[in-house]
């Protein structure tokens, strides 16, 4: 530009911009169809669930998903958001519930569980998106603290080996027992799941540790090498959701293929798990805690990792933020397992964690674009 010559700066016409708040490229996903693909996610598990523990764990699913709806469509009508209970949040909350509760459950304990998920974990906080702690995860610890006796009482699945039975001789005569006895499995719709019952094997494997070595060649049984596929394929004591591993890491692979996950989230939590609980079993003197595969294939892991550790609203925003929230949870849930006073700590750790979410995202905060690194002379 020639020296002394003045040019003009022309800018455009305001009247012409759109300012909008980001994101300001959109790849056509909406909250209806993000919620959408996460319950296709979860049917195998929930079409397992059914399966193994017959229509008393259907009961169960429609009940609180039933429930979740109604407690969403009232309090979000009663708040001014009349179409929240629209966008399936709620769906997942009450499918979540009921898999993290057992076949055995009454319909009434769903039922408040659903009512502190949606009210006291979601819309008291504003709704969907402002929730600072995963609703289902909130509705299982009230529940476990309020009825603890009933959130740890197990029924058995319908093909489950009946050495492992425990029947309540008040409910069931010595005749209706051995009739049990003799069946080869029991049938999809029965009335007799109120008078047996099961541990989970997580909670049999904590059993020894607190009790003495009583029960060592129980726990022998449960962490044998034989049952590794029963617990692979959901065909043993425990929630109606979380006990077929196959089920859920075939949905956990399907949302992250759909991008509706990130996959350092669940792999950096079930290593964690995985590592940890390797090394607890090899430092330690017989009888050892069970190690990496029996540790990763029981309780709520796999659940947890894949479709509530992975929440948009209450876990990190970065990868390397999700990468510490993972190993934060899988560094808990052992703690909790192993020498905790719970056979299970998935639930737990992931709230615990979803507290420390603001100050993970302050910590690994990207920088912006184009923003000079401050020296520290200059500050």
């Amino acid at each position: 530009m020639a020296e002394g010559k003045k040019t003009d700066i022309k800018l455009p016409d305001p009247s012409k911009l759109i300012v909008s708040s980001s994101p300001h490229l959109h790849n056509g996903s909406s909250v209806r169809k993000i919620m959408w693909l996460v319950i296709l996610a979860l049917m195998p598990s929930c079409i397992m669930g059914v399966y193994y523990f017959g229509f008393a764990a259907f009961r169960v699913l429609a009940v609180c998903v039933i429930s979740s709806l109604i407690f969403e469509y009232i309090f979000a009508r009663m708040m001014g958001r009349n179409n929240d209970w629209k966008d399936g949040s709620a769906i997942i909350t009450g499918l979540l519930m009921g898999m993290l509760l057992s076949a055995g459950m009454p319909w009434w304990v769903c039922v408040i569980g659903c009512f502190i998920a949606i009210v006291f974990g979601k819309q008291v906080y504003g709704g969907i998106g402002f929730n600072p702690f995963n609703p289902a995860c909130v509705g299982r610890i009230a529940l476990i603290i309020a009825f603890p006796k009933m959130m740890t009482t197990w029924v058995p699945t319908r093909f489950m080996d009946k050495s492992f039975f425990v029947f309540d001789k008040s409910l069931l005569s010595p005749e209706k027992i051995e009739q049990i006895k003799g069946m080869s499995h029991l049938p999809f719709f029965h009335s007799v799941i109120d008078g047996v019952t099961c541990a989970t094997p997580l909670g049999v494997v904590q059993t020894p540790f607190k009790l003495g070595t009583a029960t060592e060649q129980l726990v022998g049984t449960v962490t044998d090498w034989q049952h590794v596929w029963q617990y692979a394929i959901g065909n043993i004591g425990g929630c109606i959701g979380e006990t077929s591993a196959i089920a859920l890491i075939i949905g956990g692979i399907f949302l992250i293929a759909m991008k509706v996950i990130k996959w350092y989230i669940p792999v950096s939590y079930i290593g964690t798990v995985a590592v940890f609980s390797t090394i607890v079993h090899f430092s330690m003197s017989p009888p050892a805690l069970p190690g990496m595969v029996y540790q990763v294939l029981t309780g709520g892991l796999l659940i947890g990792a894949f479709f509530m550790a992975t929440d948009m609203v209450t876990t990190p925003m970065t990868c390397k933020g999700g990468i510490i929230f993972g190993v934060g949870c899988g560094i808990i849930t052992c703690v909790i397992r192993n020498w905790g006073g719970y056979p299970e700590g998935v639930m737990f750790s992931i709230v615990l964690m979803n507290a420390l979410t603001p100050l993970i995202d302050r910590v690994t905060a990207n920088r912006p674009f184009g923003k000079k690194q401050t020296s520290k002379t200059e500050a």
